[in-house]
């Protein structure tokens, strides 16, 4: 029996793989992969209102600081605290003996001033007859008149002292100054009030309407000025402004500017501007924070693109996805701005009628071909 040498043997099991390997039959060739379902939106131009969002504090339309205007003991506190109170109504009573025993000392005194001057009156008709016959001198008649004219002028004063009499009595039912809610109390009753004291009784603030105070950076107010001098951006005109709440709500009423500072502020680089807000169901009280968003111009034909559609490359410039023509994917470099809603205001880099991909952004790269679904801007 004959063994293949070592050498040999390796060789003929090379052979035996060879012919094996040609014997495979051939895979069939990768089929081609399909385009990427992908979701478009096509961007198209309208009037785009520029907002800007500018944080502020409520204030009080009006605010009455109630102080008495006499001295004397707290009697009676008339109102509730927190209550709504008509301008006139009554908040405090003092002790008034005092304030009432001088009206009525005045009053007196009018009577009594004017019995004098009755009396002085009549002495003048009567001597104006026995001066012409002669019968008193001219001199007893002058003195007659002279009685009568200081009988007259002591019932002005007696008059003007009653008026302050009883403008000082009234004064001791200390009252509303204006219309609106009053505040905590800090006096009760037996407390020494004076006419010359700082401290305030309470206050009363009208909250409907009521104020919104912001501030608006002076640059932002400048650069908006430098737009306004484009032809395709005009300025807003008479737009309500919205307030949102604290939360991020919006609240139901819509405010109007009322007041713009014609100064910056040089401490902030700001300019003060104050919002009328209707406040009817008195949602909104003193010192609480909101936001009041202001729109400063409208661009007649604005380009809209939805924030998804838009990341961010390496170098922090955004990026826009759009299809083409041939359902290739390119991507392109945008120039956005202000943000209204979920949508970016677009500056430069998309056009109307482009297919921007708002949906599969992760499946695709620039090159890619696609097959677009185009979804409504109004649904994003």
């Amino acid at each position: 029996m004959k063994y293949l040498r070592p050498g040999r043997l390796v060789a003929a099991l090379l052979l035996l793989l060879l012919i094996s390997c040609n014997d495979t039959p051939s895979m069939p060739a990768q089929q081609e992969r399909p385009p990427t379902p992908v979701s478009v939106v096509v961007l198209k131009t309208e009037p785009v209102v520029l907002e800007r969002e500018l944080a502020g504090r409520t204030r009080a339309s009006l605010s009455a600081e109630v102080r008495p205007q006499v001295s004397g003991i707290v009697r009676e506190r008339l109102f509730t605290e927190g209550s709504m109170v008509k301008a006139g109504d009554p908040l405090y009573q003092l002790d008034d003996a005092t304030y009432r025993a001088a009206y009525n000392s005045a009053r007196a005194a009018i009577t009594r001033a004017e019995s004098a001057l009755e009396l002085a009156s009549l002495n003048v008709a009567r001597a104006k007859g026995l001066s012409k016959s002669k019968v008193i001198s001219e001199q007893s008649y002058q003195s007659l008149l002279a009685i009568r004219n200081q009988a007259a002028a002591d019932l002005e004063v007696a008059r003007a002292q009653f008026a302050s009499a009883a403008v000082e009595l009234d004064f001791a039912r200390i009252k509303s100054p204006i219309a609106g809610r009053t505040g905590l109390s800090t006096v009760t009753r037996g407390a020494l009030v004076t006419e010359d004291q700082a401290a305030m009784l309470t206050i009363v603030q009208q909250l409907d309407p009521i104020f919104v105070d912001v501030t608006q950076s002076a640059s932002e107010l400048l650069a908006l000025r430098r737009a306004l001098s484009n032809s395709a951006i005009r300025e807003a005109e008479s737009i309500p402004i919205r307030i949102l709440l604290d939360d991020g709500t919006q609240y139901p009423h819509a405010g109007k500017l009322a007041f713009s500072d014609s100064a910056v502020d040089p401490m902030t680089g700001s300019i003060a501007m104050r919002v009328v807000v209707p406040n009817p169901e008195l949602l909104l009280m003193p010192g609480m924070y909101l936001r009041a968003v202001v729109s400063n111009a409208v661009i007649q034909d604005g380009l809209l693109v939805p924030q998804r559609a838009i990341t961010r490359n390496a170098r922090g410039e955004a990026i826009a996805m759009v299809v083409g023509a041939d359902n290739s994917v390119e991507a392109r470099t945008v120039d956005i701005s202000s943000s209204i809603g979920n949508r970016w205001v677009v500056r430069s880099g998309l056009t109307a009628g482009d297919r921007v991909i708002v949906e599969g952004l992760q499946k695709i790269a620039p090159g890619a071909v696609v097959d677009p679904a185009i979804v409504d801007l109004a649904e994003l």
